[in-house]
């Protein structure tokens, strides 16, 4: 998995730019505030994120690792997917949204194409509990779990289970399970 890369910028478009990289060009997608910030013929380094599907490899970028690591933390959403939490991130401040979160406010959800009122209450209610009492400057706990949750997802969708599937039956083992192996474990008992 491609976890970082630093590379020239060789083109630029509205929600992409083509990173060149030991003579590769790799297409990433960006927010238009880290497009921005980029320019062509520069170099730039950046946080990735890989979505492997059947008919495609996508990269998401993102210029901090806090960035990554709220795009992650939105796609343990069930029903969010990479493009959503792209387009929540372009639109909403990572404070902001997580001040939010907690809180219990929808209202700058909503104003996201894609996102209405139910799944902007979805992604309140199954991200509060993981916010909690954080800080805003305290990712490294939430980094680690993340980073568990997802490649027990990926883990569970090559034995052959949907991510959503995956998603539910993490949801519903002991959260004091912090391993990735016995959380997949714990969610194949749940999924037989």
């Amino acid at each position: 998995m491609i976890a970082s890369m630093k590379g020239q910028v060789s083109y630029i478009d509205a929600k992409y730019v083509i990173i060149e990289t030991g003579g590769i060009g790799y297409k990433v997608f960006l927010t238009a505030d880290n497009i921005q910030g980029l320019t062509v013929g520069k170099s730039s380094s950046l946080w990735i994120h890989m979505v492997v599907r059947d008919d495609a490899m996508d990269l998401y970028g993102f210029t901090s690792k806090k960035e990554k690591d709220f795009f992650e933390l939105l796609l343990t959403v069930s029903s969010i997917g990479p493009k959503s939490a792209l387009n929540i991130l372009g639109l909403i401040d990572i404070d902001t949204l997580a001040s939010a979160i907690r809180s219990g406010s929808t209202a700058h959800l909503v104003k996201v194409s894609g996102i209405g009122r139910k799944t902007a209450e979805k992604i309140v209610l199954e991200l509060r509990d993981k916010l909690g009492n954080m800080s805003n400057d305290d990712s490294i706990g939430l980094s680690a779990h993340m980073s568990s949750d997802i490649d027990a997802i990926e883990a569970l969708k090559a034995l052959g289970y949907d991510a959503d599937e995956a998603r539910e039956a993490l949801k519903k083992i002991d959260k004091e399970i912090e391993d990735t192996g016995a959380k997949v474990k714990a969610a194949l008992k749940i999924l037989m």
